[in-house]
């Protein structure tokens, strides 16, 4: 017989495997979301407990099980251009500065980073945030944007590079002008224009790696991730990241993301209702 209740020493195994595996810590009182999110895989591997499922899980050569893990336990929520002054400070502050850099000769390419991009919203947000500032600024050119998205999660990653969305996915924050100038409606989804596809290379990434090998970057998006990490963990994060900014690097992270723990990192700076920070390493 299939027990889908969980116990607290299976609760405590589990919980270990999956900030292990995907840097989520889960509080003694969300045993419910390895219930009600992995009931689906415990039936579908034929464990009779979350014992048994922990044992074929921790015992896995491969990446098949714990793959399908994460993305149970992973939130993919996201919307477009979300909470606004993000894209509003990369058009109005950040842009400006590097689009002189580059068409002084300063710069050849400027490189930004999507963490835990999700199905693809942010990512592709920010690329149409620069190939409507190159529309306005002759001269500048979208390939000279390079625009990395990653997530751990294969399901998000596959939709993200479909980037085949619903009414209801364009309808969370992607306004009409917009829509009709970057989407072509098929059926009954909208995809996404090939132009700013390309402008974004997605890739799978465990934020428990080191970021080193990403290489720099002089804009980072990390944001409504680190809310589900430890302190410990964050504070890992946000030190890799201001490695990967450094020397005048530019990095957002959400209103629920505060970066208390890090003031020797970054330099917090403001623009009209929104923060972002630049990072204080040289």
């Amino acid at each position: 017989m299939v027990t889908e209740t969980i116990q607290p020493t299976e609760f405590k195994l589990m919980r270990t495997y999956i900030e292990k595996n995907c840097g989520i810590l889960l509080g003694e009182e969300k045993a419910y979301l390895i219930e009600t999110r992995l009931a689906g895989l415990l039936a579908e591997t034929g464990c009779a407990d979350f014992g048994a499922f922990y044992r074929l899980a921790s015992s896995e050569t491969g990446t098949v099980l714990r793959d399908k893990i994460v993305d149970a336990m992973t939130t993919n929520e996201t919307l477009w251009f979300r909470d606004g002054h993000p894209f509003q400070i990369l058009k109005e502050l950040l842009l400006p500065e590097f689009a002189a850099q580059l068409l002084s000769g300063q710069r050849f390419r400027i490189r930004i980073w999507s963490a835990a991009s999700s199905t693809g919203q942010e990512p592709y947000s920010i690329a149409i945030t620069i190939q409507e500032y190159c529309r306005e600024h002759p001269g500048l050119r979208p390939d000279q944007f390079e625009i990395i998205a990653s997530d751990i999660s294969p399901s998000a990653l596959f939709l993200a590079r479909a980037a085949r969305y619903d009414a209801s996915a364009l309808g969370r924050g992607m306004p009409d002008e917009l829509r009709s100038r970057y989407f072509k409606p098929d059926g009954q989804v909208w995809v996404l224009d090939d132009a700013v596809k390309k402008m974004v290379t997605l890739r799978k990434f465990n934020l428990q790696d080191s970021l080193d090998p990403l290489g720099r970057f002089d804009i980072v998006f990390c944001r409504y991730v680190t809310i589900y990490f430890s302190d410990a963990f964050k504070r890992q994060i946000f030190e890799g990241i201001a490695r990967l900014t450094s020397k005048g690097g530019y990095f957002f992270t959400s209103a629920v993301e505060n970066l208390q723990n890090a003031p020797d990192l970054f330099e917090p700076r403001s623009h009209g209702s929104g923060t972002y920070y630049r990072s204080r390493l040289d």
